[in-house]
């Protein structure tokens, strides 16, 4: 996310979503009531009232829409952003109507927020400083091989391929099924670098993932040279993947990725509740009591909760969080894209890591 201006006094800030984690970013960060500015296409018909009617054309106009809703569509990369135009030139006559934003990457847009939260703001200063393209990561053993591109909301699969090894007593054709998917997991492994870019980790059981390494060396030098780490899992494809992110053997490589992040919390989150110590809560009810008490040092809270909460829902869990900031602690958005937000979302889509023990029954 480039930052082109920022003044929160005035709650405005203007940003470029360059990756496809700022749309993400965007997508919990704006809200109901917002106004948004963005460039922006619209059919108007110029020409007096009792005039014969001209046919419409479509123009090129930066228009403010106060939002309603936000929709991510994943298939084209954009936000959607619905509303109701509140600024736009006079001369077309869109002020009051409903229109539809459509952002994608590297479109510049403004907002502006009656009051922006702290959270809100660490979102999009964290987006400005992780211009990186996404790691790959290939989980691959004697099952087959499994692609995703690890981005700040989540795994991305790319691909997968399954495969049915012979026996190690048909030594030729286990060598031709081995070498045949190398081929095909390196090829989509370039077309994957081809078009975002980044780094490569590989992950897998036994050998199999060292001899994919040395097939990459001796026919793939490109490949090879975007490899940064090799590590080894207990489980096959995608589940080698969430494996290897919730044991933390990845942290070193993904120091910067918010997910990493995010994993860690909620498994310290299930640690607490597993040995029963009362410094942990979860659900609204729960978390409620916790904060009545300046118990919480960190309130985890889904997108998702974020996204379809209704107005008054998602009042009463801002002004939670604004308290939570104002006593110190700490607000954390975590995504339901990958395995750890998914287990918060069975929580009830909020918990919260205490201070203190406390009785929450």
């Amino acid at each position: 996310m480039k930052i082109l201006e920022r003044d929160f006094k005035h709650g405005r800030i203007k940003v470029i979503p360059e990756f496809l984690d700022d749309l993400w970013t965007l997508n919990i960060i704006l809200q109901r009531n917002d106004i948004v500015y963005a460039r922006t296409t619209r059919e108007v018909r110029f020409g007096e009232r009792y005039e014969r009617p001209e046919k419409g054309r479509r123009i090129s106009v930066v228009l403010g829409v106060k939002v309603d809703r936000v929709l991510w569509d994943r298939s084209l990369n954009r936000l959607r952003v619905h509303g109701i135009v509140c600024d736009a030139p006079e001369d077309i006559g869109a002020i009051g109507s409903h229109h539809t934003l459509n952002i994608t990457l590297n479109t510049p847009l403004t907002i502006i927020k009656e009051r922006w939260l702290d959270y809100q703001i660490e979102q999009i200063e964290r987006a400005a400083e992780r211009r990186a393209a996404p790691i790959i990561i290939i989980s691959i053993d004697d099952e087959g091989y499994c692609i995703g591109a690890l981005r700040g909301f989540g795994i991305d699969i790319i691909t997968e391929e399954r495969i049915s090894l012979p026996g190690k007593h048909m030594e030729n054709e286990r060598t031709r099924v081995l070498k045949e998917m190398f081929k095909s997991a390196s090829s989509a492994l370039e077309s994957l670098i081809g078009s975002v870019g980044g780094s490569i980790i590989i992950l897998g059981l036994g050998f199999i993932k060292n001899d994919f390494l040395k097939f990459l060396e001796e026919n793939m030098p490109n490949l090879y040279g975007k490899v940064i780490d090799v590590k080894s899992v207990n489980s096959p494809g995608k589940a080698g993947i969430y494996e290897a992110m919730r044991s933390g053997v990845l942290t070193k490589a993904l120091k910067h990725a918010r997910i990493i992040e995010e994993t860690k919390a909620i498994e310290e989150v299930l640690k607490r509740l597993g040995k029963g110590r009362g410094d942990v809560a979860y659900g609204l009810s729960d978390v409620l009591r916790a904060n009545s008490l300046g118990a919480i040092e960190e309130i985890l809270v889904t997108d998702e909760i974020i996204r379809e909460s209704s107005e008054e829902s998602l009042a009463a869990l801002e002004s939670i969080m604004r308290e939570i900031e104002e006593k110190g602690g700490r607000v954390r958005i975590v995504s339901i894209e990958h395995e750890a937000g998914a287990k918060l979302k069975s929580l009830g889509g909020v918990a919260a890591l205490l201070r203190f023990p406390i009785n929450v029954g």
